[in-house]
């Protein structure tokens, strides 16, 4: 427009002088550059795309690239280093995960390969000591390799049987599944974090305690920090700081309803949880531990008396073939040895008292977050009593007014004296 315009006064004005012309097109030519010239300047990120990021795919890639671009650039960027550590822990987690299910994988094929080659050895060396009595004779070189092979045979298998019953393999792959499980919902949480925002040094430091507390709890080396596997007697699992109990009402939901009158407990929210606490102690608690006992004796009996078996066989192998009852020992220790191998192993005995103290654990947890929560008598330092409620109902398997009708009748039952017939957990 501004090139028409000047064009239309050139040919209008004919006592112009050449010089001004020439002055006027190249003003005229001058003015119509920056139209054609079209700047972009670089947006930054929104909030937006930094909440998408945190729930997207783009947080394993550069998530923490991008972060510390958009503190930089932001205003508000008085808190950016607990942001950026909060990414930094969140990568760490990541890679635990990994690990974890990585191992767990390996480990499990660990238990499959050993059972089998020790079944396998087992059977052979008693189908050996089996040839070796059918063949007994004058000719004594045949059945002095027999006699050999047998207990050799015999001997491997014992050994095989002593490690793989210390270090139970489908034990160890049940810790690296629950420890993956366990670093997923860390991370999840970590993320909801970041997508509240604001995060602050406290929030950074209870990330790097439950991660340590995650990593002594489900260690990773099998020497020196392997757990017991055989302990005096049954414990539930602790995967949780101590500390974290105790920071557990100063979440980001109870800051953000802490405006709201008593923060949405009452004296009936109180006693709901309270007998829900009583439920889970006398009813699901209790029934972890009796059956987390007799997993643990049941994997005592059958790690002793598989090895011990094979030993005997091993010990009776040379005399097969001398007569008498001398040469049953072998084929029938052999034999049980292999069937009682084959049900410790291949059903998991190990894993299933692993579940149980996992179990045990979730259940003390659960206990001692309410009643450090019912311990707290400032309202606004508590988590708000309408969400906690929902997350202590859905942790349990339960619709809110499920866990409202079972505080209710563990009330009564109680009251007459009556033991509830009902377990608090819908989930396991």
């Amino acid at each position: 427009m501004a090139c028409l315009h000047t064009t239309s006064i050139l040919s209008s004005s004919s006592s112009s002088s050449s010089n001004y012309s020439l002055k006027t097109v190249n003003a005229s030519l001058h003015i119509s550059k920056p139209s054609r010239v079209v700047y972009s300047a670089p947006k930054l990120p929104t909030t937006d795309l930094h909440i998408q990021e945190i729930h997207g795919s783009s947080i394993e890639n550069n998530a923490i690239t991008t972060q510390i671009f958009h503190d930089l650039y932001s205003p508000n960027n008085n808190k950016s280093k607990a942001t950026v550590q909060l990414y930094a822990i969140l990568e760490a987690v990541a890679d635990r995960i990994e690990m974890h299910k990585n191992i767990g994988q390996q480990r499990d094929n660990w238990n499959t390969l050993l059972l089998n080659s020790i079944n396998m050895i087992t059977l052979t060396a008693t189908a050996i000591a089996g040839v070796a009595a059918a063949t007994s004779g004058d000719n004594t070189t045949p059945l002095l390799a027999l006699k050999l092979s047998s207990t050799l045979l015999f001997s491997a298998s014992t050994g095989m049987s002593l490690i793989m019953n210390k270090i139970q393999p489908s034990q160890l792959a049940e810790e690296q599944r629950n420890a993956t499980r366990l670093f997923k919902q860390l991370q999840t949480q970590i993320q909801t974090t970041l997508a509240l925002g604001n995060p602050t040094e406290e929030d950074v430091k209870g990330s790097i305690e439950k991660v340590l507390a995650l990593d002594k709890a489900y260690p990773l080396p099998l020497l020196g920090a392997m757990l017991d596997k055989f302990p005096a007697k049954f414990e539930p699992a602790v995967w949780w700081p101590s500390t974290q109990i105790q920071r557990k009402g100063k979440t980001q939901e109870g800051k953000a309803h802490s405006k709201r009158n008593n923060n949405g407990w009452s004296e009936e929210l109180e006693t709901e949880m309270r007998e829900v606490i009583e439920v889970v102690k006398r009813k699901d608690l209790e029934d972890y531990e009796r059956l987390g006992n007799i997993a643990l004796k049941v994997n005592k009996t059958l790690a002793i008396a598989g090895p011990l078996l094979s030993g005997i066989a091993a010990v009776g192998s040379p005399f097969v073939g001398n007569g008498s009852w001398a040469a049953f020992v072998p084929l029938m220790a052999g034999s049980l040895a292999a069937a009682i191998n084959g049900f410790e192993h291949g059903g998991q005995v190990g894993m299933v008292f692993e579940m149980y103290r996992n179990c045990g654990g979730f259940f003390t947890l659960l206990e001692k977050t309410i009643e450090a929560t019912l311990e707290e008598k400032e309202f606004e330092k508590r988590e708000n009593g309408e969400i906690f409620e929902m997350k202590v109902a859905m942790k349990l398997g339960r619709s809110v007014s499920a866990l409202r009708r079972l505080a209710s009748k563990s009330a009564s039952y109680r009251m007459e004296g009556i033991a509830v017939d009902e377990f608090a957990s819908k989930l396991f």
